[in-house]
Formats: C-alpha cells, sequence, structure tokens
C-alpha cells in the first residue's frame, strides 16, 4: 500500500491526476494495482490535453519517421532480407544474406544500416561473403524526395572484367608505369588493367574482399572518368581491413608509389580534391555527396586509431586534409610534410618523391607525419 501526496517529481498531484483535484487536502491510500490504472489514466487525458503546435508536430513527425522504418523493412523483406525486431536504426547489424545463405559456414554475412533522419529513412547493405559481395540500397520514398533524385530501390548487381571490357596491361602502360618508379609486381597485386578497345587508358579496379565492385579510368593524358552505376569507395580498400593505421592519399598512383616504399595499409581517394575548405557546418549522411566514399567506408575506418593524411600538397590537397579531418577525426589524423624539391617549392605528392627521390626517402616522409594541426 502506498500512501500518496504528491509524485516523485515533486509535482502537485491535481497535475498528476486531474480527476482528484478535490481530494488535494486529504491523504490518499490506493493499491500498486489502483495506482497503475490511476497512472494510465492520467496519462491518456494528459496526452489528450497536449494539443499544443509545437507537441502535436514533433509527436506526427516521431510518427512519420516510424512509418519509413516500417516501409524500409517492407521493401527489404520483399528482397529476401529478414528484419527481425532487434533491427534498429543507427545501428550496423549482421543478417543472414538472402543471396549466398552465409555460404556453406552459413553465418550472418550481410551488413545492413538502416538510417533515420526525421521522418526520412534510408536502408543500405552490403554481403562480405567472399564469393557473394551482394549490395544495395532502398530508401522509404522515392529518390525524388529524399535525394532530389527520381529514383526508387537499388540493388547494385555484380560486375566483372568482361562486363567492363578490361584486360591486363600492356607493354606500354606498363613502361609508362616503369617511369614513374612502380613496379609490374605492384600493377598485378593491385589489379591495374586497362581498356580493351583503348589500349591507351588505365583501369584502375575498384575491389572489396576481393570482389570487382567499380572502376575509375585514366588516360595519359590525366584526363579521369569512373564506370557508372557502381558505388564510390576507397581504392586500396582490402588493404585496410583490420589494421590499427592507414595511409590516405589523393591519387591511385600516390598509392601504388607508398606499396613501393613498403606501405600497403593505404587507400586513395576516388574523387580528388575541392577547390576550397567548406565554412559550413559537416552536412548530414545523405547531403555528404561529395564524400560519400567515407560512409560507404565506413565499417572499416571505424576500426582505425591512426590515420596518415598524406594529400597533395597544393592549395586543393590541403583543403582535402582538412575536410577529411573534419570527418574521420582530428584527433586521430597526423599528417605528412613533403620535402623541398628547390628553394621556392615542395614536390607535391607520394610519386614525385619516389620518381625523384627513392623509395627510402618517401618511407621516411610517411614515419616523420606530425600530428595534424589545422
Amino acid at each position: 500500500m502506498a500512501v500518496i501526496r504528491q509524485c516523485l517529481l515533486c509535482r502537485p498531484l491535481y497535475q498528476i491526476f486531474p480527476f482528484c483535484k478535490h481530494l488535494l487536502s486529504a491523504s490518499i491510500t490506493i493499491s500498486p494495482r489502483s495506482f497503475s490504472r490511476a497512472w494510465a489514466c492520467s496519462l491518456r487525458l494528459s496526452t489528450r490535453a497536449s494539443t499544443s503546435p509545437a507537441h502535436v508536430e514533433q509527436k506526427g513527425a516521431e510518427t512519420d519517421g516510424s512509418s519509413k522504418v516500417r516501409v524500409l523493412t517492407q521493401k527489404l523483406e520483399v528482397l529476401g532480407i529478414n528484419c527481425d525486431d532487434f533491427v534498429m536504426p543507427g545501428r550496423y547489424h549482421r543478417l543472414f544474406c538472402p543471396k549466398c545463405k552465409g555460404g556453406q559456414s552459413m553465418v550472418r554475412s550481410l551488413s545492413l544500416h538502416i538510417i533515420q533522419d526525421g521522418c526520412r529513412g534510408f536502408a543500405m547493405w552490403r554481403c562480405f561473403h567472399t564469393e557473394c559481395g551482394w549490395a544495395g540500397q532502398a530508401f522509404a520514398e522515392s529518390r525524388a524526395s529524399y535525394y532530389g533524385v527520381a529514383k526508387k530501390v537499388e540493388s547494385f548487381g555484380r560486375v566483372s572484367e568482361e562486363s567492363m571490357g578490361l584486360e591486363p596491361l600492356g607493354a606500354k602502360l606498363i613502361a609508362y608505369f616503369g617511369e614513374r618508379m612502380i613496379s609490374e609486381k605492384t600493377l598485378r597485386r593491385n589489379a591495374v588493367m586497362q581498356m580493351s578497345s583503348d589500349k591507351n587508358v588505365i583501369a584502375f579496379t575498384y575491389r572489396q574482399n576481393g570482389l570487382l565492385v567499380g572502376c575509375k579510368y585514366r588516360t595519359v593524358g590525366k584526363r579521369f572518368w569512373q564506370e557508372k552505376g557502381t558505388e564510390k569507395r576507397l581504392y586500396g580498400l582490402d588493404d585496410i581491413n583490420d589494421v590499427p593505421e592507414i595511409i590516405i592519399v589523393e591519387g591511385e598512383i600516390d598509392k601504388l608509389s607508398l606499396e613501393e616504399a613498403g606501405f600497403c595499409n593505404c587507400v586513395s581517394v576516388p574523387g580528388g580534391a575541392p577547390g576550397k575548405v567548406s565554412n559550413k557546418e559537416l552536412p548530414s549522411f545523405e547531403k555528404d555527396t561529395a564524400y560519400q566514399y567515407l560512409w560507404n567506408c565506413k565499417e572499416y575506418l571505424d576500426k582505425v586509431s591512426r590515420i596518415i593524411l598524406a594529400t597533395d600538397g597544393d592549395t586543393s590537397g590541403q583543403a582535402l586534409a582538412k575536410e577529411l579531418a573534419r570527418r574521420l577525426g582530428k584527433d586521430r589524423c597526423w599528417q605528412v610534410r613533403w620535402p623541398k624539391k628547390d628553394d621556392h617549392s615542395c614536390f607535391k605528392d607520394a610519386n614525385e618523391v619516389l620518381k625523384f627521390m627513392g623509395p627510402d626517402a618517401l618511407k621516411k616522409v610517411i614515419e616523420d607525419a606530425m600530428l595534424y594541426e589545422p
């Protein structure tokens, strides 16, 4: 039995139980069961009484957000992704892949992440089984209202060297890399190829768990483009799986150059550098389109305790370093200082140092990286 004059939050009793205002001056003795009923009744009355525009708007947003998640789970179930009750927005979940069923070992190889931002809903998934790699995205509403682009559910299919029209590097391009001090062994390990239809075009193949997931093309004259319909991610992703320290560079050739200096734990950004640092606050995930590759590789980057930024030494390269540090956390970032070329300038990037100073000098530059300072 409980004797109640006012609630534990020190609010007057009549604010908790409006129907008992006339009993305010009396001591009330009620049983726990009666108290539970009275509490529930009071909550219903309070809810009905809360009709301010702000309250209604917030409740409506929460309800709309929950409905978006329900729509997402229904779309995922159509694709065979079974969303159990424990799947919650904002977390990564390991599920059974409907495509490969987890292989012979039947492991939960599918990583699912649901993002709920206000009333919007978005899901992304990828199977990390070595023989699968199925990945995709789904939106609770059309892409027209989410990103401003009309598109519904995306499911990225498997790509292959044959479908992209790729072939092994020929003698001409191998010689081109040789002039840049990059060996044929390094080219083979990183599966650098060329277009079969134009043997002057280099193809940097992007892979995850050994599977081909994208491609970036480059001419000797430095014209770049990427394979359409593939997700953006870091180049060399398999080389930073479960390592405590990584190096991020600005181009694929710089990643290959660092391998010549003995560093395999290196990745390159896929899209170059911005013209300047943004003075705005960091955008949310769905609006951070220029750095979407960081979000796509979040599971890899979250495991890293130290990140060495070895972007180019020009203005754009330094802007890229600042933007990366803003997103990855400045407290775990270090930055290289490229050595002087002459009295008026410094070397621009890792490949220049490799080409003119050699692998030992490039190795020392990385080892001498300093704690990042904006």
